[in-house]
């Protein structure tokens, strides 16, 4: 009896760390920079990198992450798209010195895009 409740115990914690590993790629997504872009006051290079978001509609706080450490954070807003992306992209603006701000990113696969406020 004692070791069937430790069973019913361990299968309930097992449960519960696979939901919350479930929910954080589900508000996760990677994407590539092919031209140095800023996002707030970071200049990111080019590379891959993964944007992690907490928050929901319009108080979304992005986080962006490369080789597993943050190196820009954001506010946004999360955006809903007609029907999921067919792959990941990135939308950029001028600046007024002439370079390049992420404005929105879109994800393989996803009916969502998160829209960086402008800074």
């Amino acid at each position: 009896m004692q070791s069937l409740k430790y069973l019913s115990l361990s299968m309930a914690v097992a449960l519960v760390l696979c939901a919350g590993a479930f929910a954080k790629d589900a508000n996760s997504g990677s994407f590539d920079l092919d031209q140095a872009a800023k996002i707030g006051s970071t200049v990111l290079q080019p590379g891959h990198y993964k944007a992690e978001w907490t928050g929901t509609a319009n108080n979304v706080t992005v986080s962006i992450v490369q080789k597993g450490k943050t190196v820009a954070t954001a506010p946004a807003t999360l955006k809903q798209l007609p029907s999921k992306s067919p792959y990941s992209a990135v939308t950029l603006k001028p600046t007024q010195d002439n370079s390049q701000r992420v404005d929105e990113i879109d994800f393989s696969n996803r009916s969502e895009a998160l829209v960086l406020s402008g800074m």
